[in-house]
């Protein structure tokens, strides 16, 4: 059972049902990406825990796996005493999220590098928490998803504003921020880490990623990095994994910068800027390592294979179902490729779709990513 049905769920669906699996997916609205193409879909809001357990209750699934943050993941508990497996863990679910219990395992029970942070529930508190940390920072709610709800502050006027911003971007019924101090990095990467239950711990090659808005933008596999980076990114990853429990992949993101690696963010699902590897950079595509992962299949390495990149393409408007001009144009190009989510509806910045390009290894991955975002400009979302 899927609780979430985007379009990453999508590609997970597709990457289980070609091991042979039967898929339920669930989400708060119908016809959502990986509903077309599961067995069987229910519309629930998953922040009810009574038709959360009715849905359990009615399908009694081998594996539940969250794919979102609206979630009431406190039921996972007594789902995983039934015999249920949730993925990773039920502990892992609940930490990852929210924000303030990653956080402050991370940083306090694990002595793992981040940001300097305080916690707010009301607009009085955020001033303090602002004062403590120091301008400029970063504030995120502690329950949301593709960066909604999260800004900078760069001066006072700013404070007001983004404490509205992130009540208005709040996933479920969390109202609280994360205030964090600004690190100035150099780069940003998430590190893929696959965690097994019959063997070891794998690290996918790194991608380098760019976000706005707290969202991403372009991905590419593999970025630049030093060794010692790498390994310390690889050791952050593996302790924290190893402390929450559970088989699957891990979407881990840090910051690079001259003062050493700083943990930053951790999904226990395939990861967004993942999408790269769509593109066949690597033997196995999160999707497929995520599923094996979780139905305790080998995997005997993971290789990178060729350089990639992708692109997103958003949407500007709200409307119905939309209509792509240009696809034919972009797919004339070789090494390039265009998914599109097929999402019932649009809004600002929705998420529509992504570009994907690749070349042979050793290519300059600067120029994959430059072509990607030009095939990507090319794509126009016709609303309706």
């Amino acid at each position: 059972m899927l609780l979430g049905s985007g379009e990453l769920g999508k590609e997970l669906t597709i990457a289980l049902q070609r091991l042979g699996q039967f898929v339920i997916a669930v989400d708060s609205y119908d016809n959502a990406p990986a509903m077309q193409v599961a067995h069987v879909s229910e519309v629930i809001n998953m922040l009810d825990a009574t038709a959360l357990d009715a849905l359990v209750a009615k399908h009694q699934p081998d594996l539940v796996v969250p794919e979102v943050e609206a979630i009431r993941t406190e039921r996972f508990y007594d789902y995983e005493r039934s015999g249920i497996t949730v993925v990773p863990s039920a502990r892992a679910a609940n930490f990852t999220m929210n924000r303030k219990a990653i956080r402050d395992l991370a940083a306090k029970e694990l002595g793992l590098r981040t940001a300097k942070y305080a916690y707010a529930t009301t607009p009085e508190d955020f001033k303090a928490a602002v004062l403590q940390v120091g301008i400029p920072c970063v504030v995120k709610p502690l329950m949301s998803s593709s960066g909604k709800g999260q800004s900078t502050i760069k001066n006072n006027e700013d404070i007001d504003k983004a404490w509205t911003y992130a009540m208005e971007g709040s996933r479920g019924d969390y109202r609280e921020v994360i205030v964090e101090e600004f690190i100035r990095f150099d780069s940003e990467i998430t590190l893929l880490t696959v965690t097994q239950n019959n063997g070891p711990t794998l690290f996918c090659p790194p991608i380098g990623h760019r976000q706005e808005r707290g969202d991403y933008r372009e991905s590419w596999q593999p970025c630049t990095i030093s060794d010692k980076q790498l390994e310390e990114a690889r050791q952050m990853a593996a302790k924290v994994t190893e402390a929450l429990g559970g088989a699957g992949i891990w979407g881990i993101e840090f910051f690079l910068s001259g003062n050493g690696v700083y943990f930053s963010e951790l999904s226990p699902r395939p990861h967004d800027t993942g999408m790269v590897t769509l593109a066949g950079t690597q033997n196995y595509n999160e999707f497929e390592l995520h599923a094996r992962a979780i139905l305790s299949l080998p995997i005997p390495s993971v290789q990178l294979e060729r350089h990639g990149a992708s692109a997103v393409l958003l949407a500007s408007e709200t409307g119905g179902e939309p209509d792509y001009l240009g696809v034919s144009e972009v797919l004339q190009n070789e090494n390039t490729d265009v998914k599109i989510f097929a999402k019932p509806g649009t809004r600002p910045y929705r998420r529509m779709g992504v570009v994907l390009c690749y070349d042979k290894k050793g290519s300059a991955i600067n120029d994959i990513v430059s072509r990607a975002v030009t095939m990507s400009e090319k794509i126009k979302i016709l609303h309706q």
